[in-house]
């Protein structure tokens, strides 16, 4: 147990804010006290959050693990002149050359940025064409060894030929016997007809639901249309992927309003990317018509959901409807997505402490404010997760940070000599 004195809480949903020490309890979603008596305090290690914000940890609803080692790298042997290009000669190029230890030594660090960051919540999309078999445990091992929940999937496609293929739905099918995650699919325009079939049986069989990335870019739209007659968000209702209310569908830049309508009329969540979208130069997010179940995610650029937040909100004010309270709830929302699907690991007992000094007043009515304007991942101090103390003071307490980082610029190195 932790007990967390003098600090003031912010209710994540109310943004109430209350003067109450806070007992932690330990294990997976387990609840907090407020004013706890001292019989209910004994064996708790004591934080003092004198001029801290205590509120509900982070979640990031879309990463790429396999990312990870990718800063800096070498440039790709042809300058990409559109998204497929980027694809082509970049992250396909990537995802290729890893391994079992070059993917564990990603996620390590990845698990690492994510706790820095306040976050304890990870939905992860991997992809690792010559290492499929044990990736996804690979990377559960990691995030669990750094203490970060976590909801995994394979990037199944055919793109790599239908034995990689196969192998990409029996590692998934094995990991679902034993773990929480999702059906992976890259997308549309790598995803023949006979591989989205025995997907979608295979989240029906195990109660579970596609992730999947969605015309984040033009061409995925014309690959559909040229050879299934359809546009992508009616290939994939047709094919049954809306059904489940754990979809989650990545990107949804360039739907048209039936498309739109198709996903609003679905229980399935969209997870925006904006600074990924950005980078790529595809296009910019616009929720219209694609109802309220809108989180966010960093598709890899980073581990920063109050970056994430920040970008959606500025980039958005041209191209989307999207406010002060818009950019909070879509940030908050992916805690929203886990509990209305019963995945365990982002309870109450999740909490970051924030050594937020700001020069002016901050309230419960100008909280949105200082979201947008004043909270860093900088300011973290202190993060819990599932009631263990998994950062404190800024430092990672299950993991030799420094030990992970020099493996992590080891791996990355092996990792850039296998992409020449």
């Amino acid at each position: 147990m932790i007990l967390l004195k003098n600090g003031t809480f912010i209710d994540w949903n109310s943004l109430q804010f209350l003067r109450k020490d806070i007992l932690v309890k330990d294990g997976l979603d387990e609840n907090i006290i407020f004013d706890p008596t001292p019989e209910d305090s004994i064996g708790a290690v004591t934080l003092d959050c004198q001029g801290n914000f205590i509120t509900k940890s982070f979640a990031c609803g879309h990463h790429h693990v396999y990312s990870a080692l990718a800063r800096g790298m070498p440039a790709p042997r042809k300058n990409p002149e559109n998204f497929n290009e980027i694809l082509e000669y970049i992250w396909w190029n990537l995802d290729k050359a890893l391994d079992l230890d070059m993917i564990r030594s990603s996620a390590l660090a990845t698990a690492l940025a994510c706790a820095r960051n306040g976050i304890t919540f990870v939905i992860d999309h991997h992809a690792s064409p010559n290492a499929v078999l044990g990736s996804l445990d690979t990377i559960a091992k990691a995030f669990d060894q750094v203490g970060v929940g976590h909801l995994l999937c394979y990037e199944i496609t055919d793109r790599d030929g239908m034995t990689k293929a196969e192998q990409g739905l029996a590692e998934t099918e094995s990991y679902l016997g034993n773990n929480q995650g999702l059906i992976g699919l890259h997308a549309s325009f790598t995803v023949g007809y006979e591989t989205l079939r025995k997907a979608v049986n295979l989240a029906e069989r195990t109660k579970s639901g596609i992730h999947v990335h969605v015309a984040e870019a033009t061409s995925d739209q014309e690959h559909c249309i040229a050879n299934y007659g359809m546009r992508v968000i009616e290939r994939f209702a047709e094919a049954g992927a809306l059904q489940f209310p754990n979809t989650i569908l990545g990107h949804c830049l360039h739907l048209n309003d039936h498309e739109r309508g198709l996903v609003a009329g679905s229980p399935a969540w969209v997870v925006q990317n904006m600074e990924s979208n950005l980078n790529n130069s595809v296009g910019f997010f616009n929720s219209k018509g694609l109802g309220n179940r809108i989180m966010l995610g960093t598709d890899g650029m980073h581990s920063d959901m109050l970056r994430s937040a920040k970008s959606a909100f500025f980039a958005g004010h041209n191209f989307d409807l999207i406010d002060y309270m818009e950019s909070y709830r879509r940030f908050r929302n992916v805690h929203n997505y886990l509990s209305t699907n019963n995945y365990m690991g982002d309870g109450a007992n999740n909490l970051v402490v924030m050594d937020y000094n700001s020069p002016t007043p901050l309230n419960t009515n100008n909280f949105l404010g200082h979201f947008l304007f004043g909270l860093e991942s900088q300011q973290v101090k202190h993060v819990i997760s599932s009631g263990k103390l998994i950062v404190k003071d800024t430092v990672a307490q299950n993991v030799n940070e420094q030990e992970i980082l020099q493996e992590a610029r080891n791996q990355a190195v092996r990792l850039w000599e296998k992409m020449k």
